[in-house]
C-alpha cells in the first residue's frame, strides 16, 4: 500500500476537449455520445416553469428506490457523483481511509482536501488490475473501489468486492458506470445484505448529464443521513431532480439496457481493432467490460499529441496513481468514428 501523491487526481478527461480542443472527435470523456436524448431534454426543459419554487425532490427520491428496489430512507439524491465523494470525505469519521487504484482520483482528493491521510491499494498489470482483496489492509476502515474501473475498464465481481466488507468498515463502490454493462451483473446497488456498503451511480455518462450534475448514493438510513447533514440546503436543482426521475423510469431503464449492449459491440469492434496494433507493441488492459478501454503504448505522449493534430482527443493515463506515462484511454464509440480513430492511430504510431 502506498500514500505517495505524485499524480495530478484533479485532471479529468474534459480537459482534453476544453479551449482549442473543442473541434476535436472527442474520445477522452466517458459521456456517451448523442445524449441527452430529444426526450430527455425536453422533459427536463419543461421542468423550467417550474423554478420559481425551491426544489423537491421526494419524487425523484422515491423514483430511485422504485429502481433498485429500496426504501427511500437508503437514497440520498447528489450533484452528481463527485459531491457524493465531498460529503462521503467530510462527513464520515474515518481513520485510515484507503483508495483502490488504478482508478477515478476525486474519492481520493475528496478525502485528502478533508484533511484524510489516504492509502492506496495499487493494483497490479500483471494481474489483469484485478482486485486481491487481501491486499486492502485489515485496519481500513473506509474502502473504495470503482465497478466497474475507470479507467481500466475491468468489472469485478460482485461477491470479490463483498469480501472487502468488515464490522466498522464503510466500503464505497462506485458503479458510475454499472448500467453500461448489459445486465448489470456484478452490480451492489440495492444489495442490503453487505455491511457498511455505499453505492454510488451517476446518471450524467449514460445519459449525456455531465453539465446539469446529478447522481444519488445508496447507503444504510443512518449513513444517508449523515451524509445528509453535510449537504447545503436544496443541493440538487429542480431540473436536476426532473431528470433524475425520468432517468429511472422503465422507458429509460429499457433503454440504458439497448444502450449497453449496442456499447459492448462498439467496443468489440474497437479492440479487434486495436488487436491489429500488438506488433506495434501496443496493448490493451482487459478484459474491457466498460464504455472505455485502457491502452498500454510507447511514447504515448507523443502519441497523444499526434492523435490530437490529426484530429483526435484521448485520454492520458498519467494522472492515475499506479499508471505511468504510456497509458492511454479511449472511450467506446460507435463503428464509423472508430474505423476513422483507428485510421488517425496507424498514422500516429508510423509517421
Amino acid at each position: 500500500m502506498r500514500t505517495e501523491d505524485a499524480h495530478d487526481l484533479r485532471h479529468h478527461g474534459d480537459a482534453e476537449v476544453r479551449d482549442d480542443g473543442g473541434s476535436l472527435v472527442d474520445l477522452a470523456v466517458n459521456v456517451r455520445a448523442d445524449t441527452p436524448p430529444v426526450w430527455l431534454r425536453e422533459h427536463i426543459a419543461a421542468s423550467l416553469g417550474g423554478l420559481a419554487a425551491y426544489p423537491d425532490g421526494r419524487a425523484a427520491r422515491a423514483a430511485v428506490a422504485a429502481r433498485h428496489g429500496l426504501p427511500v430512507e437508503r437514497v440520498l439524491l447528489t450533484a452528481g457523483a463527485a459531491e457524493a465523494f465531498v460529503l462521503l470525505a467530510r462527513a464520515l469519521k474515518v481513520r485510515r481511509p484507503v483508495v483502490v487504484h488504478p482508478q477515478f482520483t476525486e474519492p481520493e482528493a475528496a478525502l485528502r482536501d478533508a484533511g484524510h491521510t489516504v492509502g492506496r491499494v495499487l493494483l497490479r498489470e500483471e494481474d489483469g488490475f484485478r482486485l486481491d482483496p487481501a491486499a486492502v489492509p485489515e485496519d481500513a476502515d473506509l474502502v473504495v473501489i470503482g465497478n466497474p474501473t475507470n479507467p481500466t475498464s475491468v468489472l469485478h465481481p460482485a461477491d470479490t468486492i463483498a469480501e472487502l466488507a468488515r464490522p466498522g468498515r464503510v466500503l464505497v463502490v462506485d458503479e458510475a458506470f454499472m448500467d453500461a454493462v448489459p445486465g448489470e451483473r456484478e452490480a451492489l446497488a440495492g444489495r442490503v445484505d453487505v455491511p457498511g456498503l455505499v453505492v454510488l451511480r451517476s446518471l450524467t455518462k449514460t445519459w449525456g448529464l455531465a453539465g446539469l450534475r446529478i447522481g444519488y448514493v445508496l447507503a444504510a438510513p443512518e449513513t444517508v443521513e449523515d451524509l445528509q447533514r453535510a449537504q447545503p440546503l436544496w443541493p440538487v436543482s429542480s431540473p436536476a431532480l426532473a431528470a433524475a426521475e425520468a432517468c429511472v423510469g422503465p422507458r429509460a431503464v429499457a433503454e440504458a439496457a439497448h444502450a449497453a449492449h449496442r456499447i459492448a459491440a462498439d467496443r468489440a469492434h474497437l479492440l479487434a481493432g486495436l488487436a491489429g496494433f500488438a506488433p506495434a507493441g501496443l496493448r490493451v488492459a482487459g478484459p474491457a467490460q466498460g464504455p472505455f478501454v485502457l491502452v498500454r503504448v510507447a511514447q504515448a505522449s507523443a502519441v497523444r499529441r499526434r492523435l490530437r493534430e490529426l484530429g483526435y482527443a484521448v485520454r492520458r493515463g498519467d494522472t492515475f496513481p499506479g499508471l505511468d506515462e504510456q497509458w492511454l484511454r479511449l472511450a467506446v464509440r460507435d463503428r464509423g468514428t472508430t474505423d476513422g480513430f483507428l485510421r488517425a492511430l496507424e498514422r500516429a504510431l508510423t509517421d
